[in-house]
């Protein structure tokens, strides 16, 4: 490390978006349990009552999150990746007042950032849906394409962008089991939703909406 030089100046400066976001997502992306925690929380919020959740190598290679809730206009779609950039309240007042999972924003620029992000969305009453595509926190394409209600993120080399990050991750296994506990919680926890969780391209568990705890 340099030693620092008392008589050396030094300017303080704004740090970029991007670089921000990198920082951001080191404390709220852990490891790829939470990635789909986060967005599995954004699709509840959307209001869907199934949620798909796929994932490739314990989420390093693969996470894929698709949804039939309420989608995002397409005015609004670039909006969702910009930090503190939230639908969930509007002033501080509303804290007092949560129904959601998530309200600080935080989550998609985040991902975005350690990532190789895909999502598809398609609004209520949109007549076609828009895939937005962004590598490391960068806008690559931006068009629309076909695609039914809801939202679909695919979540792609997780951490590329961050080795340090990536080395710290634990086993395969390991990481598979916390995905797989997380998600299991949220399905029993939400009987009025719908779950499904594959790893490697193998079912591992669904859930029905509307069935008791036990049928469960």
């Amino acid at each position: 490390m340099k030693k620092f030089n008392k008589t050396e100046q030094r300017w303080i400066k704004p740090l970029p978006e991007r670089v921000i976001n990198k920082i951001a997502a080191g404390e709220v992306i852990e490891r790829p349990a939470a990635v789909v925690k986060e967005l599995v929380e954004n699709a509840i919020d959307a209001g869907s009552d199934m949620i798909e959740i796929e994932i490739e190598k314990s989420g390093a290679k693969l996470i894929k999150i698709v949804d039939n809730g309420c989608g995002i206009p397409e005015d609004q779609i670039e909006i969702a990746f910009s930090r503190h950039a939230t639908s969930k309240i509007r002033n501080f007042d509303d804290l007092n007042a949560l129904h959601s999972y998530g309200f600080r924003g935080e989550a998609l620029p985040s991902v975005a950032s350690i990532s190789r992000l895909r999502m598809v969305s398609r609004a209520q009453n949109a007549s076609t849906g828009i895939e937005l595509i962004i590598e490391g926190g960068v806008l690559q394409s931006k068009q629309p394409i076909a695609a039914p209600f809801g939202t679909t993120i695919e979540v792609e080399n997780l951490f590329y962008n961050t080795p340090a990050r990536r080395k710290f991750l634990k086993a395969e296994s390991t990481e598979t089991r916390h995905i797989s506990r997380n998600a299991m919680g949220m399905a029993l926890s939400r009987h009025d939703i719908g779950f499904q969780f594959k790893s490697n391209g193998k079912l591992i568990f669904s859930t029905a909406k509307d069935l008791t705890l036990k049928e469960r």
